[in-house]
């Protein structure tokens, strides 16, 4: 006996499930997709993947590039700009931002990438009045900050080439000094400027982890250097553990901190 007729509701079903898989397909994708890739990966038949295509397009999920390739359409970028999404980070950061500025007394940074560039997307000043000042319409070269150290430590930046600049006789400007830099950093879970930006600034910083187990910020302090330099081996481990709850936070998680050496071998995995 011949299985019954499918109904309308389970045919509308299914055709939304293919409509949503093509347009997961595009957003996934690392380069727009023709038509031909698309239907190889859907499995449809030629006739109902242009059917949906067409159908994404009109209603702005889809559009296709020059070339005729597909890509995510306008009511992504409609969406992403109505929506910074750095907007929640900096909401859920806050706290832990004003804990450590209660913590520390010294100005706390939240800095994300943007390209090749580190941009401060938050800041809690300091409660003295020597080394309070708005970092964020700072453009601070990656290699000479504690948040840039952190992005290159941790692979959210790409290595720099030769020929950085040298702000201070204490800058590290080689390619492989940076390297070992950066091997440091992972090591302790923490990274340090002190001198390299400006002669008497210091800054820690420490990576916050998204729900994929990538770096999706820097979280750190900065303060005169004879305030802060006697002070690492302590503010080092206290921003780590701030940064563990953030980063528990942003996945959604609702276990406990874990210690330093747990999230080393995090970071490490």
């Amino acid at each position: 006996m011949s299985e019954p007729a499918a109904s309308g509701g389970a045919s509308g079903t299914r055709a939304v499930d293919r409509a949503a898989d093509l347009v997961a397909t595009v957003v996934r994708a690392d380069e727009p997709l023709t038509f031909a890739e698309l239907q190889d990966a859907s499995g449809l038949a030629k006739s109902t993947t242009s059917r949906m295509l067409t159908a994404l397009e009109r209603s702005g999920l889809l559009e296709r590039d020059a070339a005729g390739s597909y890509v995510a359409g306008r009511l992504f970028w409609l969406y992403a700009a109505r929506h910074d999404p750095w907007d929640e980070l900096v909401r859920l950061a806050r706290p832990a931002m004003e804990a450590i500025g209660e913590d520390t007394g010294e100005t706390v940074h939240l800095s994300v990438t943007r390209g090749d560039r580190v941009v401060q997307v938050a800041q809690v000043d300091s409660t003295y009045l020597l080394g309070t000042r708005d970092w964020t319409e700072v453009d601070v070269p990656a290699h000479c900050s504690a948040l840039g150290k952190v992005f290159l430590a941790w692979g959210a930046l790409a290595p720099p080439g030769a020929g950085l600049e040298r702000l201070t006789p204490h800058t590290i400007t080689g390619p492989e000094a940076l390297r070992r830099e950066g091997v440091r950093t992972r090591e302790r879970g923490w990274a340090l400027t002190a001198d390299e930006l400006e002669i008497g600034l210091t800054g820690l910083a420490v990576p916050v982890f998204g729900v994929h187990g990538d770096v999706v910020a820097a979280l750190g302090i900065s303060g005169p250097t004879p305030r802060l330099g006697d002070r690492l081996d302590e503010l080092g481990p206290r921003l780590l553990e701030h940064a563990t709850r953030l980063s528990s936070l942003l996945r959604g998680s609702t276990h406990g901190t874990h210690t330093r050496a747990a999230h080393k071998e995090e970071v490490v995995a």
